[in-house]
């Protein structure tokens, strides 16, 4: 976690999504564990507002459909057991990339 700079917000947290292909067997897990400890952080540093990129689906070539399944399973599942935030947003980077998350997200 790092200052934000001349970003609208006081810090950044920083983490690398998995290169998709690698290792086919734990893709998944490692992606989860992306916005999991994103957020286990952001709690610890009583931060209540939290944004996300779409992980590792530019040039890491993670498929948007798949990365849509895990990052909302992985961000219910954190909320589940954590009730401290205001707000969890998601950004992408175009409207064709929400339009793919919207038919492949897991929320409840």
């Amino acid at each position: 976690m790092t200052s934000a700079g001349d970003l609208p917000t006081q810090f950044v947290i920083h983490t690398v999504g998995p290169i998709y292909g690698r290792d086919p067997a734990v893709e998944a897990d490692l992606l989860a564990a992306c916005y999991k400890n994103s957020l286990s952080l952001a709690a610890q540093n009583n931060i209540r507002t939290i944004a996300f990129p779409s992980i590792s689906t530019g040039a890491f070539g993670y498929p948007r459909a798949e990365a849509a399944a895990v990052c909302s399973a992985a961000i219910s599942e954190f909320l589940a057991k954590n009730v401290e935030f205001e707000q969890v947003q998601l950004v992408f980077l175009s409207a064709g990339d929400l339009r793919v998350f919207r038919q492949c997200q897991n929320f409840g």
